[in-house]
């Protein structure tokens, strides 16, 4: 029997992964949904219990903790971490049935971290190494390298140093 191609993405069998552009090394775990739109990068871990919908981009090493949904329009760079159950949504005045003309685009740049519970509004920017505090609720753009905590979000200065 030959040996499995460790460079091949480990599908967990019990996920449903439709789409065919799943990067090399990347790691999806049970019960996950991934629509055939979806594109998702090397060495990545995908939590239990997340969903990616078609139109969404995910680059290289990218961490989906359990219980993260990414809606249309979503763009998360390299080396980001979304924690369990952020939330994140791309219609602005949701309706039942009723689909807007284009989803909402949001950006989470290269290497920042949003904790567990945030809520990310369709339409903003989460710059390059930031850090959004767990439950924050982010309504605007937030800059490169800023710590971002409260509801609505505010700035609390720059990213601390980690220990």
């Amino acid at each position: 029997m030959p040996a499995a191609d460790p460079d091949a993405p480990h599908i967990h069998p019990l996920s449903d992964v439709q789409s065919p552009q799943i990067g090399p090394r990347t790691r999806v775990w049970q019960f996950c949904v991934i629509l055939p739109g979806a594109r998702i990068g090397a060495d990545c871990n995908i939590n239990a219990q997340v969903l990616v919908e078609n139109d969404v981009v995910v680059g290289d090493r990218v961490t989906l903790k359990s219980g993260v949904q990414l809606w249309a329009g979503l763009r998360v760079e390299d080396d980001v971490f979304i924690g369990p159950n952020a939330t994140f949504t791309n219609d602005r005045v949701p309706r039942s049935r009723q689909r807007p003309d284009a989803f909402q685009q949001t950006v989470i740049e290269r290497g920042a971290s949003i904790g567990a519970n945030a809520t990310i509004l369709g339409g903003v920017r989460i710059g390059a190494g930031a850090l959004i505090g767990a439950g924050s609720v982010v309504t605007k753009d937030v800059p490169a390298g800023e710590l971002w905590v409260g509801n609505p979000a505010r700035s609390r200065g720059p990213v601390p140093a980690k220990d």
